[in-house]
């Protein structure tokens, strides 16, 4: 029987909230339980928003939980070579092409044609520069024009043919990527993004158990097709319920969400922190 291999991969953009502990501690329970292993894995690859001392933070926070993870860290900054590797394979693929929308571009767009197709998150990217002739696309890029590398879904679907994956909670799923359209994989100055990252990531650290929260389910849709693209065996999933605030809104950063420092500052100590989290009782 495979081990069980969990990892919890937060952004040091900002302090961790609780919502972030009950992921950690979802995943750190399930490997023990398991007699797995469990990873820390930070990723980093937005150098805007990323910060040493929030990494430094997050760290500080979740050995405070009770948390153990196996080392060392997997910073995905420090891989981006991996992610260039897999990027190029999919070009090869003939899956990937150049993007020069603005967001305002896409708007505008989307207005003109009066109906977008709409995914879970909103109006889904129309295509504009998926048929735009190779010489054009080619003295755009030399012009020094910014892009985006998008993942040409219906191509990609061409090769794979059907997919499915396997979540815990909800059983087996038919693959269906075209949910979110043809998404980001790379930017001009950015080698990765966090479909590819991700995908990529949990492959090559052997993760055989993604948990992680509900409000991802729908890019496991996209990351399956990356995987049967980049040929590499998929994982299983668990998508897990997400803490709320009292309004009912998922906890976020954004929000300035309740900070597990914050909390540690008031003098609540870990196990009421856990408790909090929705995991009492549980070292």
């Amino acid at each position: 029987m495979t081990d069980i291999v969990t990892r919890f991969a937060p952004s040091p953009t900002g302090h961790l909230h609780l919502g972030h502990a009950h992921s950690a501690l979802f995943g750190w329970r399930t490997a023990r339980e398991a007699g797995g292993r469990f990873l820390l894995r930070i990723e980093d690859i937005d150098p805007k928003r990323c910060r040493p001392e929030f990494e430094r933070d997050l760290m500080e926070d979740l050995a405070w939980l009770g948390l153990t993870w196996e080392t060392p860290v997997r910073r995905q900054s420090d891989h981006l070579d991996d992610h260039r590797a897999a990027l190029g394979r999919l070009r090869d693929l003939g899956v990937v092409y150049p993007c020069f929308c603005t967001r305002k571009d896409i708007a505008a767009e989307i207005a003109r044609a009066g109906h977008a197709p709409h995914g879970p998150d909103g109006p889904l990217y129309p295509g504009t520069c998926r048929h735009l002739d190779d010489s054009l696309r080619q003295a755009r890029m030399e012009e020094g024009a910014a892009y985006a590398l998008r993942l040409d879904v219906a191509k990609a679907r061409g090769i794979t043919g059907p997919l499915r994956w396997h979540d815990r909670a909800r059983g087996w799923q038919e693959a269906t990527p075209e949910i979110l359209g043809d998404v980001v994989l790379a930017r001009k100055d950015t080698p990765t993004s966090y479909h590819l990252a991700v995908t990529v990531d949990d492959h090559l650290q052997g993760v055989t158990l993604v948990t992680r929260g509900e409000d991802l389910f729908f890019a496991t849709h996209v990351h399956r097709l990356l995987q049967a693209l980049l040929r590499v065996e998929p994982p299983e999933y668990h998508h897990h319920a997400l803490l709320t605030n009292e309004r009912g809104e998922r906890l976020a950063k954004r929000d300035q969400a309740k900070s597990l420092r914050s909390l540690r500052d008031v003098g609540l100590e870990p196990s009421a922190v856990r408790a909090l989290a929705g995991f009492p009782n549980d070292l």
